[in-house]
């Protein structure tokens, strides 16, 4: 390559970077706010990542069939297993993925791992167990709260994996409750035993009917995620501080709760974020307390 060479690919790399943070910053404010407790050097990595998961989180509203939002992810695997093949230079998030990738030696194979276990959001089976739940949220969500570590040179020691379990558990129930109030259905990841325990009539799932007993089992959820809320937060103070940064990107879950918990009789009701500076203040502190 020559040095011309080398400039053009830079400055390519550079406004596909520059494409993710807009994406983010439009998209996901809590996670580019999060981004900014990071070193400078390292934030368009991250970046590069929650335009990934946001790519992801949209194939379903842009399908129309559950075998095209396979495909999707099948042309996520390839590329990210196959790099240089499938034309990602092209695609901005893809190349300032693939970049990260190689610059921070990021496992492909999470990524393969990452992208199976969102298969399931194409289709209506319903989740089988609270177990099936957590595996769900430890590839979809802690994954990438695992290279956002990776990216920051984390020591992740069994005590900070740990951790990162238990953060993306909260982060990834806090999402599948908070969906339940969008466009989409949802109610497909709901666990089984906790329905059947409560007593929630398949009816009420398919008419989005906030019964009695399915605000019962939403609210086991929410006591779930506030758990490993608090599980994440005692072992912060034993992680380094790339660690715990890592960790900011589930942060403002409990704020997300604690909205919906104060209108748990509407649980498919439209339910505004919370506001901007509680999100903000909520980071602030994470950042100074470990999380």
């Amino acid at each position: 390559m020559t040095s011309a060479d080398g400039a053009a690919r830079a400055s390519e790399l550079s406004t596909h970077y520059a494409f993710c943070e807009a994406a983010v910053r439009e998209k996901d404010r809590d996670s580019w706010l999060a981004a900014l407790f990071a070193p400078a050097g390292q934030r368009k990595h991250l970046h590069a990542i929650r335009a990934f998961l946001l790519e992801i989180a949209e194939a379903r509203e842009k399908v129309t069939q559950p075998l095209l939002g396979e495909m999707r992810l099948r042309w996520w695997a390839d590329t990210i297993g196959q790099p240089g093949v499938s034309g990602a230079h092209a695609h901005p998030v893809a190349d300032a993925l693939m970049d990260t990738i190689a610059k921070n030696r990021l496992a492909p194979g999470e990524f393969q791992d990452f992208l199976d276990a969102r298969i399931v959001d194409f289709y209506d089976d319903q989740m089988e167990s609270v177990a099936a739940l957590l595996e769900y949220c430890g590839k979809a969500h802690a994954l990438p709260l695992r290279w956002t570590a990776q990216c920051l040179g984390a020591n992740l020691h069994s005590g900070a994996t740990a951790a990162i379990e238990y953060a993306g558990a909260a982060l990834g129930i806090t999402k599948i409750l908070w969906g339940l109030r969008g466009p989409g259905d949802g109610t497909a990841l709901l666990p089984l035993d906790i329905l059947a325990r409560h007593n929630v009539s398949p009816d009420d799932l398919r008419s989005r009917r906030a019964s009695k007993e399915l605000r019962a089992a939403l609210a086991e959820l929410r006591k779930l995620a506030h758990e490993k809320v608090e599980a994440a937060r005692g072992a912060a103070p034993r992680l380094d501080e790339a660690a715990r940064t890592a960790l900011l990107f589930s942060a403002t879950a409990p704020l997300y709760l604690e909205r919906m918990e104060a209108s748990e009789s509407q649980p498919f009701g439209t339910l505004p974020a919370p506001s901007p500076w509680r999100r903000q203040w909520r980071l602030w502190r994470a950042s100074r307390a470990g999380l």
